[in-house]
């Protein structure tokens, strides 16, 4: 989360180096760099694909996707762990008839 944050600042803060949008070579680096970091960290979401290519337009990328993504990955995250963990609860362990 903190390295989406700081992408997305640093796109934000470093604004005249930035406004170019997909003409920007290092917008482009930084959003190649950031979206492989990403996908290292937290493995392969489909919601990194549209933070990728909204970062490509024009003055739209001063919106913060990557903290978006990362937010609605980890949320969802968060859910199916929840789910997950309440399956096991609900089920109790099955018992081996043998060794009954």
């Amino acid at each position: 989360m903190v390295l989406a944050i700081v992408a997305d600042a640093l796109q934000i803060v470093v604004f005249p180096l930035f406004v170019e949008g997909a003409l920007s070579p290092a917008d482009d680096i930084l959003d190649f760099g950031i979206a492989v970091v990403l996908v290292q960290l937290l493995g392969w979401h489909w919601k990194f694909l549209p933070s990728f290519f909204a970062k490509l337009v024009p003055g739209v990328d001063l919106v913060p996707f990557w903290t978006m993504a990362v937010a609605n990955v980890y949320r969802k995250s968060k859910r199916i762990a929840v789910t997950a963990e309440e399956n096991r609860q609900q089920r109790p362990a099955l018992k081996d008839p043998q060794h009954s």
